[in-house]
C-alpha cells in the first residue's frame, strides 16, 4: 500500500494515526495492497478553493475526496486490482470547529472525516436516505473497529 500524506495546514496532525487508520479501512474493504491514497491536509483558504471549483459551493468544507480509479471495495476471496484510489483533502480547522461543537476531539474528527473520504473513493455516497444510511453505518463501523470504542458521531457538512 502506498500511503502519502502531506500536511499543508499549518496545523500539527499525528499523520501516522491517519495512515493507520487507511491501511485498515483498505484491509476490511479488500482493497489490492498495493492500492495507492493520497491524503492532502489543507489551510481554509485552499479548501474554500477546492470547494468552489470541484463543488460549486462556496465556503470551506470538512473534506474532499477525488476517486482516481473507481476502485470498489472487494471480498475475502477476491480482492480488486492494483490501483490508485485516489486523493482525500482534510481541513484541520473545520475538523476542530466540528469536534468542538460535538465535543469529540480533533484528532478522533479527522479519523471520521478520513473513514467518510474512504468511503467516497470507494463509490459510496450519502445524497439518498437509503445510500446515507447505509454509507454512515458502514463508517461508523469501520471506524469503532479500528478505535476500539465507538465511532465519534457525525459531523460532516
Amino acid at each position: 500500500m502506498s500511503i502519502e500524506v502531506n500536511n499543508e495546514s499549518g496545523v500539527e496532525v499525528r499523520q501516522e494515526e491517519l495512515v493507520r487508520l487507511i491501511r485498515h479501512i483498505l484491509n476490511a474493504m479488500f482493497l489490492h495492497p498495493q492500492t495507492e491514497v493520497s491524503v492532502i491536509l489543507a489551510d481554509v483558504e485552499t479548501m474554500e478553493k477546492l470547494h468552489l471549483e470541484w463543488m460549486d459551493e462556496p465556503g470551506a468544507t470538512d473534506v474532499l475526496s477525488f476517486p482516481m480509479d473507481e476502485l470498489r471495495p472487494g471480498t475475502s476471496s477476491m480482492s480488486t486490482p492494483a490501483g490508485l484510489l485516489g486523493d482525500i483533502v482534510l481541513c484541520p480547522v473545520i475538523a476542530q470547529e466540528q469536534a468542538s461543537a460535538a465535543g469529540h476531539s480533533m484528532e478522533d474528527e479527522l479519523l471520521l472525516l478520513t473513514t467518510h473520504g474512504m468511503l467516497h473513493l470507494m463509490g459510496y455516497d450519502h445524497g439518498e436516505p437509503e445510500e446515507k444510511e447505509e454509507m454512515f453505518g458502514i463508517q461508523r463501523e469501520l471506524l469503532s473497529n479500528f478505535l476500539g470504542k465507538d465511532a465519534p458521531r457525525e459531523t460532516m457538512q
